[in-house]
C-alpha cells in the first residue's frame, strides 16, 4: 500500500507540474498532504511536515542570504572591472571573443540567476559578434554551458534541491564538487578555444579599433545608483574571504552568508533606506527560491515520515539487477542528463532522487554521494524546453531554439562527462561500491 501511495504521489506531482496544471510551489504542499490523508496518516501529518520544514530551514536561510549577497556584489559593481577588461582584451580576434564570452559568462553567472546572466552577456557580446561576423550560436552555446556549470553552486538551485530532498548539508555536496566543476570549466574553455580558432581561420583577425569603444561606463549592475566603485577592493577581499572560509568549512554555510551579507550591506549602503532598496530590488528572486525550499520540506517530510520512500526503495531494489546496485551513483549521474532534460529539476530532485538514494543506501552509497552525482547533468538540463530562461537567451541572441539545441547539446553532454570523470577520479562519489 505504501509503495503504491508513494509512486502515485510522485507520478501525480510530476504530471501536474510538467503539464503546468500546478506550480511546483503549490504541488509540493498540496499533493503530499492529499496522499497522506488518503493513506490514513491524518493524526501525524502536522509533526511530519514540521520536521521536514525544520530540516530544510538551514538550506532556506543559506539560499536567501547567498542570493542577496551576490546580488549586492553585482549591484555594487564588483565584477565591472573584470567585464570591462574582458571586453577590452577581446578586440577583433575571434579567438579572444570566443574565450572572452565563456569567461564573462562564468563570472556573471556566479549569482545563480540565468535570466540576468543572459541579458548581461548577450548585451555585452552580441555587438562584437555582429561586427566581426561570428555566429551568435557560438555565443549562446558558450553562455549556457557556463551557466550550466555555475548552476551547480548551492545558491544556483539544483544543489539546494538535492540537499533538501536528501536532508544533507549543501556545503557537503558543493565543496567536494569544486574540482569536478573546474574540470567542466576547463572543458568549456577548450570548446571556446576550438570555435575561436575555427572562426579565426574563417574570418581572419579584424583588429577592431578599441579606442573608439568606451568601456569605462560598461557595468553589469542594473542599478546605477547602487554602484560603489570606490569599494571594489573591499568587496573583492570580502568575497575572497567568504569563498575561502566556505571551502575550509570554518562556519556553517548559512551563517557565513548571513555574516558576509551583513558586513557588505553596512559598508556599501550605510543608509537604512538604501539597505531597504537593495533588499526590495531582489526580494522577488529570493522569495521564489526560498519558498520552494520550505514547500519541499512538506513533501520530503511526508514522504519520509509515512515510510513511503522506504517502501518505494525496496520495490526499486527488487527490480534493479544485483550487479547494477553498486553502480547507482554513476547511474544517477548519467540519468541526471536525460531526466533533467525531459522533466523539471523539481520533479527529478524531489520525486526521483530520494528513491534512488534510499535504494543506493543498501549498497553502502551515502546520501551526500548520491546528491553530488545527481547534479552532474545540469549543463544538459539548461537546454531543456522546460527551462523558461533558455527562451530568453535564444530570443536575445536572435537564433532558433532548435538550432541552439542541436549546436550545444553535444558539447553539454561532453562537459557533463568531463565533470563525471573528474568526480570519479577524485573520489567525489564512487564508481563502484564494495559493500
Amino acid at each position: 500500500m505504501l509503495t503504491f501511495l508513494g509512486f502515485a504521489m510522485v507520478i501525480t506531482f510530476m504530471f501536474l507540474i510538467m503539464t503546468k496544471r500546478l506550480s511546483a510551489l503549490i504541488a509540493l504542499i498540496i499533493i503530499p498532504i492529499a496522499f497522506a490523508l488518503f493513506g490514513g496518516f491524518a493524526p501525524k501529518i502536522g509533526p511530519m511536515m514540521l520536521e521536514g520544514i525544520t530540516k530544510l530551514a538551514p538550506t532556506g536561510v543559506m539560499l536567501m542570504f547567498a542570493i542577496l549577497y551576490f546580488a549586492l556584489m553585482i549591484d555594487s559593481g564588483l565584477f565591472d572591472p573584470a567585464v570591462r577588461k574582458i571586453l577590452k582584451m577581446v578586440k577583433g580576434d575571434p579567438l579572444k571573443v570566443s574565450v572572452g564570452t565563456a569567461v564573462l559568462a562564468l563570472v556573471v553567472s556566479l549569482d545563480g540567476d540565468g535570466a540576468t546572466t543572459y541579458m548581461i552577456c548577450v548585451a555585452a557580446m552580441l555587438p562584437l559578434y555582429s561586427r566581426i561576423g561570428m555566429s551568435p550560436r557560438i555565443m549562446a552555446g558558450l553562455i549556457i554551458l557556463a551557466g550550466g556549470v555555475m548552476n551547480m553552486t548551492p545558491w544556483g538551485g539544483p544543489t539546494a534541491r538535492a540537499a533538501s530532498a536528501l536532508h544533507v548539508d549543501p556545503s557537503d555536496i558543493f565543496v567536494p564538487m569544486i574540482p569536478a566543476m573546474a574540470a567542466g570549466v576547463v572543458a568549456i574553455l577548450v570548446i571556446a578555444y576550438f570555435y575561436g580558432m575555427r572562426e579565426r581561420a574563417r574570418l581572419g583577425e579584424l583588429h577592431l579599433v578599441t579606442d573608439e569603444i568606451d568601456h569605462s561606463e560598461i557595468s553589469v549592475s542594473q542599478f546605477p545608483d547602487a554602484r560603489r566603485p570606490k569599494l571594489i577592493w573591499f568587496n573583492g577581499l570580502l568575497t575572497l574571504a567568504l569563498m575561502c572560509t566556505l571551502v575550509a568549512g570554518l562556519l556553517p554555510l548559512p551563517v557565513l552568508f548571513m555574516v558576509a551579507f551583513s558586513i557588505a550591506m553596512i559598508v556599501n549602503y550605510p543608509c537604512l533606506q538604501q539597505q531597504k532598496d537593495r533588499v526590495s530590488a531582489h526580494a522577488g528572486s529570493v522569495l521564489s527560491v526560498v519558498s520552494l525550499i520550505f514547500a519541499a520540506g512538506i513533501f520530503t517530510g511526508i514522504l519520509s515520515g509515512t515510510g513511503m520512500v522506504d517502501a518505494m526503495s525496496k520495490s526499486l531494489l527488487a527490480v534493479i539487477p544485483d550487479f547494477l546496485g553498486p553502480y547507482l551513483a554513476v547511474i544517477t549521474a548519467l540519468v541526471s542528463m536525460p531526466f533533467t532534460f525531459f522533466m523539471s529539476n523539481d520533479a527529478f530532485y524531489y520525486g526521483v532522487l530520494p528513491v534512488l538514494a534510499e535504494a543506493a543506501s543498501h549498497y553502502g552509497i551515502t546520501a551526500v554521494e548520491m546528491a553530488r552525482a545527481s547534479i552532474v547533468g545540469q549543463p544538459v538540463h539548461l537546454l531543456s524546453p522546460l527551462v523558461p530562461s533558455t527562451y530568453l537567451l535564444v530570443a536575445l541572441a536572435g537564433i532558433d531554439f532548435g538550432d541552439h539545441q542541436r549546436f550545444t547539446l553535444k558539447w553539454a553532454v561532453l562537459v557533463c562527462i568531463c565533470i563525471l570523470i573528474a568526480a570519479l577520479l577524485l573520489g567525489t562519489f564512487p564508481m563502484f561500491s564494495t559493500l
